[in-house]
């Protein structure tokens, strides 16, 4: 074919990107572009806006990087404002686009935004976001197993990590008129001043993503010891950092792995360097989870189909939001999250906890308060772990973290806390 629409999602990267490569092998030149969702901007049932100012700042940072990419190859970056089931039949038509290539996602609502867009036109969807690929899985997707042990035994044995696709060395598109970037006030929003105590100034796109794995494997060797140091609590180092990245597709899982194996054999291979893989395989859990329950993991009674009644206190639930509840562990947790968009996984896992347990509150809605909030919200991973915190997902058992415990356990010295409060 002549013309292909190459949709950008969550997969804002050149390197190691299938959906780019598909099109480039399929076409002669393709028109790439990015549409800002209207709905992602709106409030949600509970009064979040969807992309809090964290995650959008780290949004428009990471599309400048892309966008400064497809130049430095002779191309462009359309941005477009809208929804997709809109904007892409539209483009399609003005470039006479034989196809539709894009990244292929997890969630109800993206699937539904998918066959709207499938029902029209020559929609071809390329899985870039997980570790190991759907096709090399030694189970169908609706077998997965609902415990991860089980699933990363049978991973770990029978699947193999694709290699990473390696950069176009060019990418050749239609004349396209220059789109910028819109800034905060193009989108409703205010930008929101950067907090100095938070554990790294975060910065979007595929250079800072590559920095970032850089420094924690080869300048600092932090990897080495991420097993000892994974529930720190202050600090750049105590562990990788990645989520940003991978959430919005800046950095590829497949890059990550392969990178480590080539520390592994020119430095050391450890726990801690099997521990950064499992993590990877935590994340990919997720996302199979979601492939085979679909809406569910959205549900009260999350994919065990629990009867819970759960309680709706608002003034609780703001006391919890804004780090006042009088637990200090958790108080001190919740304003990091609020000044940075950022907490740790020793402390999401308190937070969490707490809500569900103490305060009897929706987990959904902290699910929720979190995807406003994060800078590194992944749908899969983030409801995955809250149904986790909440009872109803994979874990048969109510684990509740006692936070008094916990906080003398890995903040023996309150520095965490004094930080914060």
């Amino acid at each position: 074919m002549k013309t292909a629409i190459l949709w950008f999602r969550n997969d804002l990267r050149l390197y190691d990107n299938p959906a780019l490569k598909a099109a480039l092998d399929a076409a002669e030149e393709i028109v790439p572009v990015y549409v800002i969702d209207d709905r992602y901007l709106e409030k949600d049932r509970w009064g979040f806006v969807r992309t809090g100012p964290y995650r959008l700042q780290f949004l428009l940072e990471s599309l400048t990087d892309l966008k400064d990419h497809l130049q430095e190859k002779g191309a462009n970056l359309l941005i477009k404002r809208g929804t997709p089931e809109v904007i892409l039949p539209e483009l399609a038509r003005e470039y006479q686009a034989g196809a539709i290539f894009a990244a292929k996602e997890y969630a109800h609502e993206e699937i539904k935004m998918e066959k709207a867009l499938a029902d029209n036109h020559d929609l071809r969807l390329f899985h870039s976001s997980p570790l190991v690929h759907p096709d090399d899985v030694p189970f169908a997707v609706d077998k997965t197993p609902d415990v991860f042990t089980a699933f990363r035994k049978k991973v770990e044995k029978y699947a193999e990590i694709r290699p990473a696709i390696p950069t176009p060395g060019t990418v050749v598109t239609p004349g396209l008129p220059d789109t910028p970037v819109p800034t905060y006030s193009d989108l409703g929003m205010e930008k929101v001043p950067a907090d100095e105590r938070g554990v790294l100034a975060f910065k979007g796109g595929a250079v800072a993503g590559d920095d970032r794995l850089d420094h924690y494997l080869w300048g600092s060797d932090a990897v080495a010891t991420y097993k000892e140091t994974r529930n720190g609590l202050i600090g750049a180092d105590y562990s990788t950092k990645f989520s940003p990245w991978l959430a919005n597709g800046s950095m590829s899982p497949r890059t990550i792995y392969h990178e480590l194996e080539r520390y592994e054999q020119e430095v050391t291979k450890n726990k801690s360097t099997y521990w950064v893989k499992f993590e990877l395989l935590w994340r990919d859990y997720f996302k199979y989870v979601t492939m085979k329950y679909g809406r569910k993991i959205f549900f009260p009674g999350g994919i065990q189909d629990k009867s819970v009644s759960w309680r709706n206190n608002d003034k609780q639930f703001g006391k919890w939001q804004n780090g006042e509840t009088g637990d200090d562990f958790v108080d001190a947790n919740m304003r990091e999250l609020k000044k940075t968009g950022f907490m740790s996984n020793r402390g999401r896992q308190n937070v969490a906890s707490y809500l569900v347990h103490q305060l009897k509150q929706d987990w959904r809605k902290g699910a929720a308060w979190f995807e406003s909030q994060l800078i590194d919200y992944d749908v899969c991973s983030n409801y995955g772990n809250w149904m986790y915190a909440g009872g109803v997902g994979n874990d048969p058992r109510d684990r509740v973290f006692n936070t008094k415990k916990q906080a003398n356990q890995y903040d023996k010295d309150g520095a965490y806390r004094k930080l914060w409060l």
